[in-house]
């Protein structure tokens, strides 16, 4: 017996659940494809919501979404706290964005995704009172030398040292606001160059972790529940990423602590998802860094997707070809 034979992961394997998770994203980026390009997001949006909750319905698990989008006038939105699911299997926490960059599928931008993320039931931070973090994420490298609570300068010149790297060769991924123009300056004056993100930080913050990716960090205030989302794939991936909440008012701030939130706590990977048994599951709506989006190629439909383990650190890619006539309107094809 050769010493990889007592590996856990070979001698005792199980089934990944984020395999049946890519049929629910593969649905919502193809059922969105029409929509690509055409200026209507809540169009985009719609569409991909109703795939996706068909499909989750199948799948052997209790789901309970932890975070999802709201509310939202009785439309058929995945809501907070709905559950999932065909009620067998393991009892899991999910967070869904079955379109994460709207917006950029209506202008038929880049970088769009489907996403699902899951862990273990009650191991998802509930930060859904304070809709803004303060992220920073790395690769591996980034672990005992990157830290929030150190200048952005500083924590660019600690990765590069640690990367083997000139700073000048350091590339930062930031979501393109008025709210980070100071940040873009001192990035850049720190000597590295930076990425821009119009939207879909969570794209962002994926790339930054993986090995072969041109992005080294990715920084700056997001989406709370984009920042869970990111965690589940980080641990995968065997990244770094901390988190900050950033309450817009003293209002949510008081709402916040209300909730249990700690507002000065720096949340680690393992504070914002606890437990090693995370999936996450991406799907590209759009072509971006991160995976090609649907393609149509005659009468078939192409998906891309990511699809990531956090308990066996795996990380596979899943090209499916779909028949179109399965999936799309006869005036649509």
């Amino acid at each position: 017996m050769t010493s990889t034979d007592s590996a856990p992961h070979f001698t005792h394997p199980d089934r990944n659940l984020a395999m049946e998770l890519v049929r629910a994203t593969e649905a919502a980026a193809i059922r969105a494809t029409p929509w690509i390009g055409r200026g209507d997001k809540n169009a985009a949006d719609g569409a991909a919501v109703d795939a996706m909750r068909k499909f989750l319905g199948t799948v052997n698990f209790d789901g309970v979404i932890v975070i999802g989008e709201g509310e939202k006038d009785n439309a058929p939105m995945l809501f907070n706290g709905e559950h999932v699911g065909n009620g067998r299997g393991p009892a899991v926490d999910i967070a869904v964005d079955p379109i994460d960059g709207t917006s950029l599928t209506a202008a038929g931008r880049q970088n769009a995704l489907s996403v699902i993320a899951v862990s273990d039931r009650g191991s998802m931070l509930d930060a859904s009172s304070v809709f803004y973090m303060s992220k920073i994420v790395t690769g591996a490298e980034g672990r005992g030398v990157v830290d929030l609570s150190q200048s952005i300068g500083d924590n660019i010149r600690e990765l590069a040292k640690a990367k083997g790297k000139p700073v000048g060769e350091i590339r930062v991924a930031v979501l393109d606001r008025p709210r980070h123009e100071e940040l873009i300056e001192e990035i850049r004056a720190a000597g590295a160059g930076t990425r821009l993100l119009l939207d879909g930080d969570v794209a962002g913050g994926i790339n930054a972790a993986r090995y072969e990716s041109r992005i080294d960090m990715c920084v700056g205030i997001g989406g709370s529940p984009e920042g869970i989302t990111t965690a589940c794939a980080i641990k995968a991936l065997g990244g770094f990423m901390q988190g900050r909440l950033a309450p817009k008012d003293d209002a949510e701030r008081a709402a916040g602590i209300a909730a249990g939130l700690d507002m000065d706590k720096i949340y680690d990977a393992d504070d914002l998802v606890k437990g090693d048994n995370t999936f996450f599951v991406a799907t590209g709506v759009t072509d971006g860094g991160l995976v090609e989006g649907v393609r149509r190629k005659g009468p078939i439909i192409r998906t891309e997707s990511i699809v990531l383990r956090s308990k066996s650190g795996t990380a596979r890619r899943v090209i499916a070809d779909h028949l179109a006539e399965k999936w799309l309107e006869p005036d649509q094809l």
